[in-house]
C-alpha cells in the first residue's frame, strides 16, 4: 500500500514538472539563435517573436522618422475668408460718416457694426437687404460700391470684421478649459490653435492629438511634424488627450512589479525596468525579458501580436533596451531562472508530499492493527 501510494506520487510529481515547465515563457518561447531583428512564429499565426537587437531599433527609428502626415491634411489649402451669419462687420464709408456710423461718433465698439442675421443678410442705408453671407470682404465691398453708385457719386468703402462668430474649430481634452476658437480672414493652423485655446502642461499628451474632420479621425505627434503648417478649417473638431492613459505594465522578476504611468511622448524598455528597480537578480531569467504588444482589436488578421525578446545577461543588451520605445499597454514580463521553477515547483511539492506520507503512515498503522 505505502509502496503504490509513493509511485502515484512520483507520477504526479513528473506530471506536474512537465506541466510546470509548459508555462514558463523561456520553454513556451522555445529559442533558437536568431538572426538580427529576425521574425519567428511561435506556432500561432496570431504571434509573432521578434528579437530585440540593434538592426531591429534602427529599422523602427526608421519607420518613425519616415511617418507622413496625412497627405489629405497637407492637400487642403484655406480658402479666403467668406461671411457668415453672427459676424459683425464694419463698413466705412469715406466722407459719409452717416453711413459709416447712423447713430453718431458716441456709438463706439460692436454696436457700431452691422450684425448678419440668420438668414445671411444684412441692413444698409438706402439699399436695404444686402446678402452678405458667402461672400468675402471684397465681394461685399464691391457689391456695395456698385449698388450705392446710385445714390453717391463714385463712393469709396471699405468692410472689415469686428467680430468673428460663423467658422470656428472646438478644442477639448486636456485643454486649459474647452474652448471654440474663431477662424478668421488670417488662416489658422492647428498648433495656433493648440496655443489660442491653450493646454495643461502636467497634464496634455501633444504626441497624440487627435484631428476629427467630415468623420475621420487623424492622430497626430505634435513633436514630430517637422514645422509642417496643418491648415484648419471650419467644424474641425480637436482633442488633445490626457497622459494618464498612457501606461505600461512591468510583471514578472523585477523588483517592483505593477502599472506605470509616462508623462513624456515615449518611454523606454529601460526606463521602465529603471522604475521596476531592475530585475531581480536572484531568481530571473536575464534571457526571458519579454514585451508583449497585443493586436488591435480590429485588425488581429493584419497585425498579429507580437512579443519582442531582450537577451538581458549582456550589459550591451541595456544599451539597446534604452533605444526600444514601448507604446501604451505594452507588457513588460521578465521570466525566472530555471533554478527558481523548480524551487517554486519543490516548495507547492512538499505540502502534497506531507500529505501522502501521513495518509501511509495512517495506512501502515491500519494495516499493524
Amino acid at each position: 500500500m505505502k509502496r503504490a501510494l509513493w509511485s502515484g506520487a512520483a507520477a504526479l510529481m513528473a506530471i506536474t514538472l512537465i506541466s510546470g515547465c509548459a508555462w514558463a515563457p523561456g520553454q513556451h518561447l522555445a529559442r533558437t539563435k536568431p538572426g538580427p531583428g529576425q521574425i519567428r512564429t511561435s506556432g500561432n499565426d496570431q504571434l509573432d517573436l521578434v528579437a530585440i537587437t540593434p538592426k531591429l531599433i534602427a529599422m523602427e527609428q526608421a519607420a518613425q522618422s519616415s511617418q507622413q502626415v496625412p497627405q489629405a491634411l497637407l492637400d487642403y489649402e484655406p480658402e479666403p475668408y467668406r461671411i457668415g451669419a453672427g459676424d459683425v462687420l464694419y463698413i466705412t464709408v469715406w466722407d459719409h460718416p452717416e453711413l459709416t456710423v447712423p447713430a453718431g461718433p458716441q456709438q463706439q465698439g460692436n454696436l457700431a457694426g452691422r450684425l448678419v442675421q440668420g438668414d445671411g443678410t444684412l441692413f444698409y442705408p438706402y439699399l436695404g437687404k444686402i446678402q452678405a453671407a458667402g461672400l468675402t470682404p471684397s465681394e461685399l465691398r464691391e457689391t456695395l460700391t456698385k449698388r450705392l453708385a446710385s445714390v453717391i457719386q463714385q463712393p469709396q468703402l471699405d468692410v472689415s470684421i469686428l467680430n468673428y462668430a460663423s467658422q470656428r474649430v472646438w478644442v477639448s481634452g486636456a485643454a486649459q478649459q474647452a474652448a471654440v476658437v474663431p477662424l478668421t480672414i488670417v488662416p489658422l493652423t492647428l498648433q495656433d490653435a493648440i496655443s489660442n485655446a491653450g493646454y495643461n502642461a502636467s497634464q496634455a499628451d501633444l504626441s497624440g492629438v487627435r484631428l476629427t474632420r467630415d468623420g475621420v479621425s487623424y492622430t497626430l505627434d505634435m513633436s514630430r511634424l517637422g514645422g509642417k503648417p496643418i491648415y484648419l478649417r471650419a467644424d474641425d473638431q480637436i482633442y488633445i488627450p490626457y497622459l494618464d492613459s498612457k501606461e505600461v505594465f512591468v510583471v514578472g522578476e523585477v523588483n517592483q512589479p505593477g502599472a506605470q504611468n509616462f508623462k513624456t511622448g515615449s518611454i523606454s524598455l529601460s526606463q521602465a525596468l529603471g522604475r521596476s528597480r531592475g530585475l531581480a537578480q536572484a531568481t530571473s531569467n536575464g534571457n526571458a525579458v519579454y514585451v508583449i504588444r497585443g493586436a488591435q482589436p480590429d485588425a488581429l488578421e493584419q497585425s498579429p501580436s507580437v512579443v519582442y525578446q531582450l537577451e538581458a545577461k549582456s550589459p550591451a543588451a541595456f544599451a539597446v533596451a534604452s533605444q526600444f520605445e514601448l507604446v501604451p499597454g505594452d507588457v513588460v514580463f521578465v521570466g525566472a531562472a530555471g533554478i527558481t521553477r523548480w524551487s517554486r515547483f519543490v516548495n507547492q511539492l512538499l505540502p502534497f508530499t506531507g500529505i501522502i506520507s501521513n495518509a501511509a503512515s495512517a495506512s501502515n498503522d491500519l494495516s499493524n492493527n
